[in-house]
């Protein structure tokens, strides 16, 4: 199983709705960087045992974002936020059209109010 940022960010999102048991390995291999190896060893399980814990888990998580899409909506409001910033940095500018950039970040507005 090969860590991952997704996974790791879907646990931030909805690591709580799991087991306490699936929680507290999802904190050992992702946030305390130990291997299937050690955790099995810390569990007094099989490392096999430990990839199925991670890999239902994982299971689990997917099908959270899939019914309620919060870390597309977060990357998605990111998204928006960075071309702000880059929008704001661009008035900035010497020779910025000014009238231009105002009402994009008047759609980006728009489009991170649609985002509910």
């Amino acid at each position: 199983m090969a860590k991952n940022y997704d996974v790791a960010l879907l646990f931030d999102f909805y690591g709580d709705l799991l087991t306490a048991k699936r929680r507290a390995f999802f904190e050992y291999y992702y946030n305390g960087d130990l291997s299937l190896s050690e955790i099995a060893e810390n569990e007094g399980l099989t490392r096999q045992g430990v990839y199925d814990t991670l890999n239902k888990g994982e299971r689990q998580l997917r099908a959270y974002e899939e019914k309620l899409g919060l870390v597309r909506r977060f990357r998605l409001v990111s998204e928006k936020a960075d071309r702000i910033e880059r929008l704001a940095d661009a008035l900035c500018a010497d020779g910025a059209d000014v009238a231009e950039t105002a009402r994009t970040i008047r759609e980006t507005a728009a489009e991170i109010r649609n985002l509910s």
